[in-house]
């Protein structure tokens, strides 16, 4: 099952609201999902956005992709950032076990 991290839209007419949501590449739009990690406010003066840091880390992690769309999010709000910081630590540190040993 291939993961994805998309936006889902919610709210009425002309007044969009979106949740980020961890779900399955294969499911519709505004369909079954896996798991809330996030939201986004494009009507508000700065677009608001509520992120669940650590859960997005995980997902990543676990191989999520994000849409282009929610990538532009996250590397607005730095997650992005932190995901690909957490991402060299770590081949860094199976370099670094692979040569000592």
């Amino acid at each position: 099952m291939a993961v994805k991290l998309r936006l889902k839209r919610m709210g009425a007419k002309q007044k969009p609201y979106y949740r980020i949501v961890a779900a399955d590449s294969r499911a519709s739009r505004d369909g079954k999902f896996i798991e809330i990690v996030g939201t986004y406010n494009p009507l508000l003066d700065k677009d608001k956005v509520t992120l669940d840091e650590e859960k997005i880390i995980g997902w990543l992690k676990n191989g999520a992709l994000p849409t282009a769309t929610v990538k532009s999010i996250l590397s607005d709000a730095g997650v992005w950032a932190k995901f690909k910081e957490v991402k060299t630590t770590k081949k860094e540190e199976k370099k670094t076990k692979e040569s000592g040993e």
